[in-house]
């Protein structure tokens, strides 16, 4: 399948009146307003996140601040303030996690969008709709994507027939045993 630009997915549907309406040109055009809709979301999205982003991390600076001036202090006083500032330290800590999450759902959000477009686009190309060759290499480029083993196993079992229910199903016990052991074996706070 040829290399395509992002965001090149036109709808061409016909008027009604006219005789080359089809299923393929109506489904292009919901392909290009899904992608649409998709990238939108994710701009305004990032922006808000890049926002709280900024804040928290400038947050957590500043009550780490806080916590060193004040175990110079008295012991008593020094020692409540500092508590605060651990907790609010810790609080900030789970809302830069929770970002974390944000994240892997923007990467993800970003993977169909494109995986959307390339479906239109082979869709759209009527000497590769039909090759089972072309539908296999646009799969695997989907599958490549893919950075976590329970996306990859989600994929396999709906090429494989299962419905969207089971691969569900399946996608959440391996999904959660990943995040378990992410959280086991890395104390790290990463944003991607």
């Amino acid at each position: 399948m040829n290399q395509t630009l992002r965001h090149t997915l036109e709808g061409h549907t016909a008027a009604p009146d006219q005789l080359d309406w089809s299923q393929i040109h109506e489904t292009l055009a919901m392909l290009a307003l899904a992608v649409a809709q998709i990238d939108t979301s994710l701009v305004e999205g990032n922006n808000s996140i890049n926002s709280l982003t900024a804040s928290f991390t400038r947050m957590a600076d500043h009550t780490q601040l806080i916590i060193d001036r004040v175990t110079a202090l008295d012991a008593g006083v020094g020692s409540e303030i500092a508590d605060s500032a651990r907790i609010i330290q810790s609080e900030v800590m789970s809302a830069i996690v929770a970002f974390q999450f944000y994240d892997r759902l923007t990467q993800r959000m970003e993977h169909v969008g494109d995986s959307l477009e390339r479906t239109g686009h082979l869709i759209s190309n009527p000497e590769e709709r039909y090759h089972l060759a072309s539908w296999k290499t646009l799969q695997n480029h989907i599958k490549s994507n893919y950075t976590m083993e329970a996306e990859r196993i989600m994929f396999e079992h709906i090429m494989a027939g299962h419905s969207i229910a089971e691969a569900l199903q399946i996608y959440h016990h391996n999904f959660n045993a990943e995040v378990k052991d992410d959280f086991d074996t890395s104390d790290d706070i990463e944003l991607f």
